[in-house]
């Protein structure tokens, strides 16, 4: 019998291949000493309480001063987090990341005067100081995005006391974290050649993606007995982190936790409503795939675990990294030779952590601070869809690296309701790359179903986790215990409406709600469905050249947080207070699934 497959350790990846956190810290000792100059710091900002009120020059050294202890705040959080994700099995970086985390909190602490004090000034002072000190201009829209919530700003009293306690608030999502990546842990299957192989997060995305049915049923239904045997434990991490966020909102005036993650971004509730009513209204769309997809796979069931292999066959288009990176860089040319030079960069200067390893945090991610790389967290197998992942990231990073580079700290980073535009709108040229470059009819077929699976992935399964989410901070709002029965058959019903009859009632996927950690990210999801619906239509006005229109999207990328998000994506091209780009969206994937069709009957004859 053949020994089964098992990730190497950290120490084994090739320095090449992992991300160079020595350009933060040279060492853990200067991490270490960064530290202790911080905590320092910590202390010393308290002192600049109750002189807001001194005149200009003492409010212009307040916002400064904690402008960079968050700075380097930042800096030493995205460290700490890095290497703790790196390899969560190393208790050196755990208690890193743990102590981080608790400075963090006392950082927070030691500021969270500040917003209730501005807002104790009266609006002609607030004024004046603005006319007085040509030096506060900069900080107008700043100031400006704290009084926008005046009345629900509690005194620095109450605010000190939530921020002290942040630590013990986000326990839940730390548990949750730690079970999922660390401590919890899958048997060993048979893949497609009959061998041993451990089974992951990253490994169970690679084997949903299998022609063997076989593999993928035993993947799923393996994966799925590991978390019903934790699912009391992860409806009670949940439960009481949605509880938080409740009374987060609650105790500082908001109708809902909603209202309240939505208000930090100025996005109206209406935007949230109107996407679950177009995605609803145009789920038979998802209907037909589904049915098509049954008839495919010729299966006279279709279950949950064949949903993502590709329904056009084995097209023979893999990506090694290497190929990814080269194919990346031509895929991309439609943005320019400068957004090249920045993708570039990354490649080049380790800004990639690519190989999955013992340990190492599960899916991928692009994180970074003002005076760091937007460095991109990859678990790499060789595949189309790990080739849309690096684009993925690369869009974010690339944001990143844009906002950074052309605006100041208090502006240098971008809401998440803008995040998810930069990445999707790459995903999207790379689609019109593939389908402009790829003339085998197979290989279209393959990448066609591919879109189809990516659009499904996230306009209608993210827009599913939204109203999950939804409802279950509804639900809890209410007195609602939210049990693992209450949630299992709940997730299991919704999951039955959005993919159809065509699709058979696994009890397994009832129970997809334990892992997901976007639940635990407050109201955060949605955002991967309005994104990419916007950046639908930022690709197709960039690929077919549209005049001004690469200009307005690089403006966008460098625009930060320096106008409210609504208000950059006007700059941009797309009103995203409108259901017109959700609908465009939606006509793109009909258009795709109608030359997916009709390539089939090609293919047939």
């Amino acid at each position: 019998m053949s020994e089964p497959k098992k990730l190497p350790k950290r120490d084994k990846i090739p320095d090449e291949s992992t991300w160079d956190l020595g350009v933060i810290f040279q060492s853990d000792e200067a991490f270490k000493q960064s530290y202790k100059e911080l905590e320092k710091k910590i202390e010393s900002v308290v002192t600049y309480k109750g002189t807001l009120t001194n005149g200009s020059e003492s409010f212009l050294r307040a916002i400064q001063t904690i402008l960079d202890l968050s700075n380097q705040m930042e800096k030493l959080y995205v460290y700490g987090q890095l290497k703790n994700d790196q390899d969560t099995t190393n208790s050196i970086y755990q208690g890193m990341y743990e102590q981080v985390t608790k400075l963090a909190t006392q950082a927070h602490e030691a500021i969270s005067w500040f917003e209730p004090e501005v807002l104790e000034l009266p609006e002609e002072r607030l004024n004046h100081y603005f006319i007085e000190n040509e030096e506060l201009t900069i900080y107008k829209h700043f100031i400006d995005q704290l009084t926008a919530t005046r009345e629900h700003v509690l005194s620095a009293n109450e605010e000190a006391l939530l921020a002290g306690a942040g630590e013990i608030f986000n326990a839940s999502s730390r548990t949750f974290n730690i079970l999922n990546n660390a401590d919890i842990t899958f048997p060993t299957i048979k893949d497609e050649n009959g061998d041993d192989i451990q089974l992951t997060h990253g490994v169970y995305g690679q084997l949903m993606e299998s022609t063997d049915r076989s593999v993928r049923e035993s993947a799923f239904k393996n994966l799925y007995k590991v978390y019903k045997g934790l699912q009391n434990t992860f409806s009670s991490t949940l439960s009481s982190h949605v509880k938080y966020h409740n009374y987060n909102a609650k105790v500082h005036h908001y109708q809902s936790a909603r209202e309240k993650a939505l208000s930090s971004n100025h996005i109206p509730e209406s935007v949230y409503d109107t996407l679950l009513d177009v995605v609803h209204d145009h789920l038979p769309l998802l209907h037909r795939y589904v049915a098509l997809r049954k008839e495919l796979l010729g299966v006279d069931e279709l279950h949950m675990y064949d949903m993502y292999t590709p329904i056009s066959g084995e097209a023979g288009i893999k990506y090694t990294y290497e190929e990814a990176e080269a194919e990346t860089l031509k895929a991309l040319q439609p943005l320019g030779e400068e957004y090249l030079s920045v993708l570039k960069k990354a490649f080049n200067n380790r800004w990639i952590d690519v190989i999955e390893n013992e340990g190492k945090r599960s899916g991928a991610y692009s994180s970074g601070a003002y005076e760091t790389n937007p460095y991109i967290l990859l678990n790499w197998h060789d595949s189309l869809n790990h080739l849309y992942t690096l684009v993925h990231e690369l869009g974010h990073s690339a944001h990143s690296y844009y906002t950074r580079t052309n605006q100041p700290y208090v502006y240098g980073d971008y809401s998440i309701f803008l995040a998810e535009i930069a990445s999707t709108t790459n995903e999207n040229i790379l689609t019109d790359h593939l389908l402009e470059t790829q003339t085998d009819p197979k290989v279209r077929a393959y990448v066609l179903n591919h879109y189809l699976d990516g659009f499904k992935g996230t306009m209608f399964r993210q827009t599913q986790f939204a109203e999950f989410e939804h409802f279950i901070h509804e639900e809890a709002a209410k007195g609602t215990p939210l049990t693992s029965d209450f949630l299992t058959d709940y997730y299991g019903e919704l999951n039955a409406q959005y993919y159809g009859p065509d699709v058979e009632k696994d009890p397994e996927i009832a129970i997809e709600w334990t892992r997901i950690p976007h639940f635990y990210y407050n109201y955060y999801v949605y955002q991967y469905s309005t994104g990419f619906s916007a950046a639908t239509a930022l690709a197709d006005k960039i690929v077919k050249g549209e005049e001004g229109a690469l200009d307005k999207y690089l403006t966008y990328l460098k625009s930060g947080n320096s106008d409210y998000p609504i208000e950059v994506m006007k700059k941009a091209g797309v009103d995203m207070t409108n259901k017109t780009y959700i609908e465009d969206a939606m006509k793109v994937f009909e258009a795709r699934l109608n030359e997916l069709e009709e390539l089939i009957e090609t293919l047939k004859s």
